[in-house]
């Protein structure tokens, strides 16, 4: 079977590699000739474990093809999956543009039955206003039969090509048996590992990919809620995670509490399924607070740093002060610092005076383009020389047994603020340190 991919970003990327895993012929699709390019030589472009050596080798079995050429890849192929941006306006809807021009592309390219699926995250309404420009679109006496159908994904950066082969679930909807019958099997390896299939209307498939991160937005923030609750009682909000985690119907996971979440889904899907409940009469008011608690975190982990320097929140109150900064991705094993948390506490330790000097293991180059006043140093060493705190912001493996002896001799001032609790504040005490966790 011959599939396309539009898009050639995050989800578009992951999708296509592991869709020719599964052994179908993909073609996979972006405007930027340069990207694809790249991609066609080998270059994954963005930092995802086993990405890179999965693409190459799909690469060298031709079971993958990179192109600009989209009315190509359509006439060419029986799936087309619509994997473009949906970034947020302003007022935070999403922008649809993008879908909505590879909608028509694909309406004037129809030489015989295709079925078009959204797997970029849209509004619900997304499916049947593409019906709706498709059937606009089509020329006059072309072969206009299609199906659209509803998609998806649930990647978490750093675990795709995990989350892609062996996931929770596959969300399928469509009005058509025939569409539902034909995305079932590309999706047919995953039978056999007994992956659980949703079969539902291409509404229901479109509002659970919102519902499902809005959800787990709230329990992220929930736990941060409790943890600022747990430092003004004197109690170890871990404990509290553990207690609640133990109980079935909470579960353990995303109860660990820290600077709040980022990256490219959550921020962006909560604030539209707040405009889109909000268009429809249903306002949401636990996620509209969910993302107003989220953006407050991120500044009161600024007033933890202020205050474990002893300083103001005044303007110019950290002039000669020197932040060592480890962790600018949003999360560890990507390189993606778009909404990181590090990301906005930088610009207003900045604001306040402070000099950052920072080291992250993939995401520097990221973080350059939007932070170029930062001073980018090779490891975490020399990242806090001279330092009067060091900020631990995201939590990746190799900062988590560093040598703090060592750190300390390094640093002007032996302060450690950890946002992501990553080290035992008793230990850390013993080693000379004033330390600063999250919730403890």
């Amino acid at each position: 079977m011959n599939i396309a991919i539009v898009g050639t970003g995050y989800v578009g990327l992951v999708t296509g590699v592991c869709f020719a895993e599964f052994g179908l012929h993909v073609t996979a699709v972006d405007t930027n000739e340069e990207r694809i390019a790249r991609l066609a030589n080998g270059e994954a472009l963005i930092y995802e474990p086993q990405l890179g050596e999965m693409l190459r080798r799909n690469l060298r079995q031709g079971r993958i093809q990179f192109t600009a050429d989209t009315a190509r890849a359509v006439r060419e192929s029986l799936v087309i999956f619509i994997a473009v941006g949906t970034p947020s306006k302003d007022d935070g809807s999403a922008d649809l543009r993008y879908v909505e021009e590879v909608a028509r592309t694909v309406a004037g390219n129809l030489n015989g039955y295709k079925v078009i699926v959204t797997k970029s995250t849209v509004p619900v309404g997304t499916g049947r206003r593409i019906q709706r420009i498709v059937h606009e679109e089509i020329r006059a006496g072309s072969q206009g039969v299609f199906d659209v159908a509803s998609n998806p994904e649930f990647l978490r950066e750093g675990s795709a090509i995990e989350d892609f082969l062996r996931p929770n679930r596959v969300v399928i909807g469509a009005d058509s048996p025939q569409a539902v019958a034909i995305l079932q099997d590309l999706y047919r390896p995953l039978y056999l590992i007994e992956v659980p299939f949703v079969i539902t209307t291409i509404e229901a498939a479109e509002l659970i990919k919102y519902a499902s991160n809005s959800f787990l937005a709230t329990k992220v923030t929930f736990m941060n809620e409790m943890a600022n609750l747990c430092e003004a009682l004197g109690v170890d909000v871990h404990v509290v995670a553990r207690g609640m985690g133990l109980d079935h119907r909470i579960g353990p996971k995303f109860l660990h509490p820290g600077p709040g979440y980022g990256g490219s889904c959550f921020p962006k899907d909560t604030s539209a399924l707040v405009t889109i409940a909000r268009a429809h009469g249903c306002p949401t008011r636990l996620v509209e607070t969910v993302v107003d608690v989220n953006e407050q975190q991120r500044l009161r982990m600024v007033q933890k740093i202020v205050g474990a320097l002893g300083a103001s929140s005044d303007p110019g109150s950290l002039m000669g002060i020197t932040i060592g900064m480890l962790g600018l991705a949003f999360k560890p094993n990507t390189d993606d610092v778009r909404q990181s948390p590090a990301v906005v506490i930088i610009s207003e330790l900045q604001r306040l005076g402070a000099d950052v000097q920072a080291f992250d293991p993939a995401a520097m180059e990221q973080a350059r383009r939007v932070m170029p006043k930062v001073d980018y140093r090779e490891d975490a060493y020399s990242a806090v020389e001279g330092a009067d705190a060091l900020v631990l912001a995201t939590e990746w493996n190799q900062f988590r047994n560093l040598d703090l002896e060592r750190i300390k001799g390094l640093m002007r001032r032996p302060i450690l603020v950890d946002l992501r609790n990553v080290y035992d504040p008793e230990r850390v005490r013993l080693l000379g340190f004033t330390y600063c966790g999250v919730g403890r």
